[in-house]
């Protein structure tokens, strides 16, 4: 069900040149519409008066719908504050590529106006749970909008990993890395070691190893209902990343246990918005 749109969170691209005037510009044109608008903390210093201002985590919690202003980067972070509470995200392009945030700076007052207006999609994105797990105990626990990624650090050494899904051996291979891919994320690093695109709302994961020694370790699509568990075996300087921001340092024997989350990930979509019309713009199919 849509929400009743009476509280718009926004959620800023930090040091971005551009973000002041467009504030200065959108906030009072909200307010001029009966919109309340919040604002995280972090960014009072780029603020016009009249919002009201709280830390990011309180701010999704209090609001109907968050505009994120930046690129795919931003978005994952909001998505990780905005967790399971089922509050919509609007991304609004202040990057290059934007796969995520799908509303460019110049259609941003005619997004606002259709989410105001109710002329808008909502589409459910999956999310990841991914679990560490060091001598048999949860050392850390993640939610992932695009994807978990095992990978080398400084050292230049081939890792050693032992895939399995639902407890049954897939493969074990020798690469520069693992990356778990969720079909949103599937645009992402995925793609760039080789992945297939899924469309966005497919129940799948995407298993795809980085630079495999063995040529015929391919990407693999799975069922999102399945369990992947990944054991490295050997590695030196291996990190764990969750969607390109945060993560841990994994040592030989941890163990990763990555399954669907309970929650979903909703994203305001205005109409006349497609993936494959997102697909040829930026992947510039013509």
């Amino acid at each position: 069900m849509k929400p009743n749109i009476r509280k718009i969170g926004i959620i800023l691209k930090k040091q971005d040149s551009r973000v002041q005037s467009i504030l200065k510009d959108i906030i009072p044109w909200l307010q001029s519409r009966g919109i309340e608008v919040f604002l995280d903390r972090g960014s009072a210093d780029q603020l016009p008066p009249g919002a009201r201002i709280d830390s990011a985590e309180e701010v999704v919690k209090q609001v109907d719908v968050v505009a994120v202003f930046g690129g795919d980067g931003t978005l994952l972070y909001a998505a990780r504050l905005v967790g399971g509470t089922g509050v919509p995200l609007m991304g609004i392009n202040l990057g290059s590529l934007g796969f995520l945030t799908e509303v460019k700076l110049d259609e941003m007052r005619e997004a606002f106006e259709l989410l105001l207006s109710d002329q808008y999609q909502l589409e459910e994105r999956v999310l990841l749970n991914v679990e560490v797990i060091r001598n048999g105990q949860n050392a850390a626990q993640y939610l992932a909008l695009n994807d978990a990624v095992i990978n080398k650090g400084t050292l230049a050494r081939i890792m050693e990993l032992e895939v399995s899904v639902n407890s049954q051996p897939v493969l074990f291979t020798r690469a520069d890395g693992l990356i778990i891919s969720t079909p949103t994320g599937s645009t992402a690093y995925s793609l760039s070691a080789g992945g297939p695109i899924l469309y966005p709302t497919l129940e799948a994961f995407i298993i795809a190893p980085i630079c495999p020694h063995t040529l015929t370790n391919r990407p693999v699509v799975i069922p999102d209902k399945d369990t992947v568990g990944v054991c490295l075996h050997r590695g030196t300087d291996a990190m764990l990343t969750v969607d390109g921001q945060v993560g841990m340092p994994l040592l030989p024997r941890d163990r990763l246990k990555i399954h669907r989350a309970g929650s979903t990930l909703r994203l305001v979509l205005p109409y006349g918005k497609t993936f494959f019309k997102l697909l040829r713009e930026k992947l510039r199919w013509g």
